[in-house]
C-alpha cells in the first residue's frame, strides 16, 4: 500500500515561480514608501506569509493604512501577466505523481486561479483549489492543510505536503501531515529543516520522495 493518499502543494514558489517577482516588486515598492528594504530582506519577512501580514507590517511602519487593493494588487498583476513562469521541471513532475493532488495557499483564491491560468495549470487542479481566506488562519497556522485534506477526504496522516517556506512547513507539521520542502528557490535548506522534513533541491526527485516516508 502507498504510505500516501493526497500531495498537497504550496502553489507560490513551489508550482509558479512567482516569488522571485514578488520580492522585487515588494522591495521597490517599499523603498519607494519610505521603508529601505532590499529583496533577500523582503525574503526573510514576507515570504510564505498571506498579503494580509505584508499589509499590515507596511502600516505599522509607515503608521498609517495604506490600500493595498487598488494601489499594489493591480502592480502584481501586471508584473506577474508579463513575466510568471512555471516552477523548473513541474509539468514533467505533475506527470510523473499517480496520487490525487491538490494545491492549498496563503494567497486569496483570485491571485492564486489567476496564477494558475497564466501558468496553464488551472485545468489541472480545477476543483481542488484551497485557500487560507476560507478558513480564516492563513500559514503557518495548519487550517487551510486541514480544510484541504477533509474537503479531499483523506485522513491528515495520509497527506503528504510540498512546502518552501518556514511557515508552510510549520503549517504541515502542525497538520500532522509529512512534508517534502523544495530547497531550489528563495529559501535556504538551513530553513527548511525540521524532524521528518525530507529536503529536495529538484522537481525531477520529488516522484520518488512521496513513494515512502
Amino acid at each position: 500500500m502507498h504510505p500516501f493518499e493526497l500531495v498537497i502543494f504550496d502553489c507560490d514558489g513551489v508550482l509558479v515561480d512567482s516569488e522571485r517577482l514578488a520580492v522585487r516588486l515588494e522591495s521597490q515598492i517599499f523603498t519607494n514608501l519610505g521603508w529601505p528594504m532590499t529583496e533577500a530582506e523582503a525574503v526573510e519577512r514576507f515570504v510564505g506569509h498571506p498579503d494580509t501580514m505584508i499589509q499590515a507590517e507596511l502600516e505599522r511602519h509607515l503608521g498609517r493604512p495604506v490600500d493595498w487593493e487598488n494601489e499594489f494588487i493591480p502592480l502584481y498583476k501586471d508584473l506577474f501577466e508579463r513575466e510568471l513562469v512555471l516552477v523548473k521541471g513541474v509539468a514533467e513532475m505533475l506527470a510523473d505523481i499517480s496520487l490525487p493532488t491538490c494545491v492549498a495557499s496563503n494567497s486569496v483564491r483570485t491571485s492564486l486561479e489567476a496564477n494558475l491560468h497564466l501558468t496553464g495549470l488551472f485545468e489541472h487542479f480545477e476543483g481542488r483549489i484551497f485557500c487560507a481566506e476560507e478558513v480564516g488562519r492563513g500559514k503557518p497556522a495548519p487550517d487551510v492543510f486541514l480544510h484541504a485534506a477533509r474537503t479531499m477526504g483523506v485522513d491528515s496522516s495520509r497527506c503528504v505536503v510540498v512546502e518552501d517556506s518556514a511557515a508552510g512547513i510549520t503549517a504541515a507539521r502542525a497538520a500532522g501531515m509529512a512534508v517534502r520542502a523544495f530547497a531550489g528557490g528563495l529559501i535556504h535548506r538551513s530553513l527548511l529543516e525540521g524532524d521528518g522534513v525530507v529536503i529536495f533541491d529538484d522537481m525531477s526527485q520529488l516522484a520518488g520522495l512521496i513513494s515512502e516516508r
